[in-house]
């Protein structure tokens, strides 16, 4: 008899096929939950530079370019307009003060000032005339005075012997009335010449003293005058270094025309040209420092800040604290550092490309470990030509790609091929 066989539940096949199910459902959960899903793209190592994050002081200051100028200028302008008679030194020569180093002529000039002394010399004799007068005026109410006393010397006797005589009934009425109108009238003579005479001698001394002034104003006039000439001879106002534009014996010369400059070359100072967005910043004191190629260092200070803006820059002074570095030369370039804060400890990216394409908001940073570079977000602060503050984002010993990122797309891993 037929004997019914049962079919088997789990045959060989189907244990296979559903281990194989659950490999590759438990391929594709790992895949979507646990796998690295970033778009990754492989990188030559030795054509990138890999930096360390590090700690330290953090100076905030910019790179700029001085050119080296005299400490003082003095310059030479003509105080008179001419024709140039005379070159009496050559430019680039050393002076003392008082040298002459051009000499105009100008005969208009010239008939001026004599024309102007000539009339100085007459108000001069105008008062010395008018203090004459004054003295004469005073000798005459003297000669006055002199004159009625010696008159009441001879009358006064007479006077009283005639007033006894009339008592006496010596002489008669008549007579006595003419001597006494005689007396009595150079009596009120005196009086009024005397009031003339104290009046005269008050304004006398003040009209005196208002001439000696005037005199004297005229006689700095005139020799203020003289000197007129002497402008036409400029001259060195102090030791130093004669420079000029070309100048040739003829050349016509206005009034206020630049003749050339002197230059004290005892020491140096920069003249440095800064970018606009940093005036607010720019103060007299600061700092600056200077390295030379033999690694010497200078410091210089903020002397003198020109606020006008020309062409986006306005222009600084600076002098070396300690004296210039020997060698330097009217004119050159030197290339300096201006600090624009107090330094303080930081956490330290140093510069690089990768600045352009991410504006300091990711990195690349290594996994040495895993052979490779992660995305990061960071902030970075403040910032000079060699750092970066980092704010947030990175540690002190983190390494990371500092070259430039053009080549890395929008990739999020970096597969280091070393």
């Amino acid at each position: 008899m037929d004997r019914v066989i049962k079919k088997k539940k789990w045959t060989t096949k189907r244990i296979l096929g559903l281990s194989g199910g659950t490999v590759l459902l438990s391929f594709i959960v790992y895949s979507l939950i646990f796998a690295d899903n970033r778009s990754k793209l492989n990188v030559d190592a030795n054509k990138i530079t890999i930096s360390t994050i590090s700690e330290g002081d953090f100076q905030e200051w910019i790179p700029e370019t001085g050119t080296v100028q005299p400490i003082q200028t003095f310059y030479l302008d003509a105080i008179e307009g001419g024709i140039i008679q005379e070159l009496n030194t050559e430019t680039g020569s050393m002076v003392k003060k008082g040298d002459p180093l051009v000499t105009l002529t100008n005969s208009n000039l010239q008939l001026d000032v004599l024309n102007r002394e000539a009339q100085l010399y007459e108000q001069i004799n105008n008062l010395r005339t008018s203090r004459l007068l004054l003295d004469q005026n005073t000798q005459n109410l003297e000669a006055q005075l002199a004159e009625i006393n010696y008159q009441l010397e001879l009358l006064g006797p007479q006077y009283k012997r005639q007033k006894i005589l009339l008592k006496e009934k010596a002489i008669s009425q008549q007579e006595f009335e003419a001597i006494e109108e005689q007396y009595e009238y150079n009596v009120r003579r005196k009086e009024i010449t005397y009031e003339s005479y104290k009046r005269d001698s008050v304004l006398k001394r003040i009209q005196i003293r208002q001439l000696n002034d005037s005199e004297t104003r005229m006689w700095k006039s005139l020799e203020a005058v003289g000197n007129i000439l002497g402008n036409l001879i400029v001259k060195a106002p102090r030791d130093g270094q004669f420079a000029s534009p070309q100048l040739e014996i003829g050349q016509s010369i206005g009034t206020g025309e630049r003749l050339g400059q002197i230059d004290i070359i005892d020491d140096f100072k920069l003249r440095v040209a800064i970018d606009e967005l940093y005036l607010p910043r720019i103060a007299v004191g600061q700092i600056a420092t200077y390295e030379t190629q033999a690694r010497e260092k200078f410091r210089l200070e903020v002397t003198k800040v020109y606020p006008t803006i020309t062409q986006g820059n306005f222009e600084v002074d600076m002098e070396f604290d300690g004296g210039a570095p020997k060698g330097i030369k009217r004119g050159q370039s030197l290339r300096i550092r201006i600090e624009l804060g107090n330094p303080g400890q930081a956490i330290l990216l140093p510069s690089g490309g990768f600045f352009q394409s991410t504006g300091g908001n990711w990195i690349f940073v290594l996994d040495e470990s895993e052979g490779k570079a992660v995305k990061q977000s960071i902030r970075v602060g403040r910032k000079n030509s060699e750092n970066y503050e980092v704010l947030e984002g990175l540690n002190p010993g983190d390494k990371v790609i500092t070259s430039s990122y053009d080549n890395f797309g929008d990739n999020e891993v970096l597969l280091l091929n070393y």
